[in-house]
């Protein structure tokens, strides 16, 4: 199963039952009077985020849903039976917006949340509905009322309190297998990572989840490379280590370039805390390593971290100021096992 993170769908609530023109109609009794029953209520759309999903990918080869129809009424004052919803079970951080994919109309961030995306359409009256003192035998019922259609989107940005950013190649899938059971994979060339992968780290007993998303280039926002599509899944977190490769040409180009796609992307994510470090530093010489770090230190403004994923130099300390910032939240079982599900990789 691979990861899906958007997806478009089709729904539509019941409409509602029509109602009934009757009258009663027994031996013995002269008058019976009207006796027609209203028509039912149709189903309602609504969507559920439920433990357990870890991806969109159900909706890849069902696009189309709808709600069950109201009964229509009958005679002898039976009312139709309502029409049943039907529940679209989504993960927890999915978003849903209009056909225009820019008016948002729910935010799922806990579990067990419901949305009634649309309403079923009312059942029509009866005739027994119309009985007054002066109409004594109505012969008129009422239609139901259509329900409701729309195209949606639906786009899952994922749960995690830290996220990993920079160009490709500079050691994020490598930081995080050495941090967390995940197990991305590693190679020696660019957008190795394709889809965004999790991992639950702990550092010195406090637990949190790490986002690594793929790489970005320059004109990412334009779509180039694999686009910056992705962004969206370090939006709810914290905090950004933005990792910079010590053997790349420039570490203070590396920086700003990953520094203006994020910017251009929005999503307030320049606003966010950004932890930045040098990585690779074991294939780097010693000089190398002290004009790449100055070259970081004046573009960032600021003393980036020293480490090394390959051999674990300067990790621990990494992980320590990303938990120091995000505190003392414990790690929920939904987090744990969406970090630690196989569907991260493709």
């Amino acid at each position: 199963m691979k990861f899906l993170d958007e997806a478009k769908v089709y729904i539509r609530s019941g409409d509602g039952g029509n109602g009934c023109v009757a009258f009663r109609r027994e031996k013995f009794i002269e008058f019976g009077g009207p006796s027609g029953g209203n028509g039912g209520r149709g189903g309602d759309v609504v969507i559920e985020a439920v433990d357990g999903l870890n991806t969109l990918i159900d909706y890849r080869y069902q696009q189309h849903f709808k709600a069950e129809r109201g009964v229509n009424g009958m005679g002898k004052d039976r009312h139709g039976a309502n029409g049943k919803p039907i529940v679209l079970k989504v993960p927890v951080g999915t978003q849903v917006f209009d056909e225009d994919k820019e008016t948002l109309l729910h935010d799922f961030t806990t579990l067990r949340e419901k949305f009634v995306l649309a309403q079923g359409g009312n059942g029509g009256f009866g005739n027994a509905h119309f009985k007054s003192s002066t109409n004594r035998a109505p012969r008129n019922a009422n239609p139901g009322q259509p329900g409701e259609e729309r195209w949606i989107w639906l786009r899952l940005k994922l749960i995690a309190d830290a996220g990993l950013v920079g160009l490709p190649n500079a050691g994020k899938s490598t930081f995080l297998a050495a941090v967390s059971a995940a197990r991305p994979k590693i190679a020696d060339y660019p957008f190795t990572t394709l889809h965004p992968q999790l991992g639950v780290v702990n550092a010195d007993g406090r637990e949190f989840v790490l986002a690594d998303i793929p790489g970005l280039i320059e004109g990412a926002h334009e779509g180039a490379g694999l686009g910056d599509r992705f962004l969206g899944h370090v939006e709810r977190c914290r905090v950004l280590l933005h990792l910079v490769d010590a053997t790349s040409e420039h570490a203070g180009k590396a920086y700003k370039t990953v520094r203006a796609e994020l910017e251009a992307y929005g999503g307030s994510l320049t606003e966010k805390t950004e932890i930045v470090a040098l990585n690779k530093i074991d294939a780097v010489d010693a000089d190398t390593l002290k004009k790449q770090k100055d070259r970081l230190k004046r573009a960032a403004k600021k003393t980036p971290l020293l480490l090394s994923g390959a051999t674990g130099t300067g990790v621990k300390q990494a992980l320590r100021a990303l938990a120091d910032i995000i505190g003392d939240k414990q790690v929920t079982s939904k987090a744990k096992r969406a970090a630690e599900a196989e569907p991260w990789t493709a």
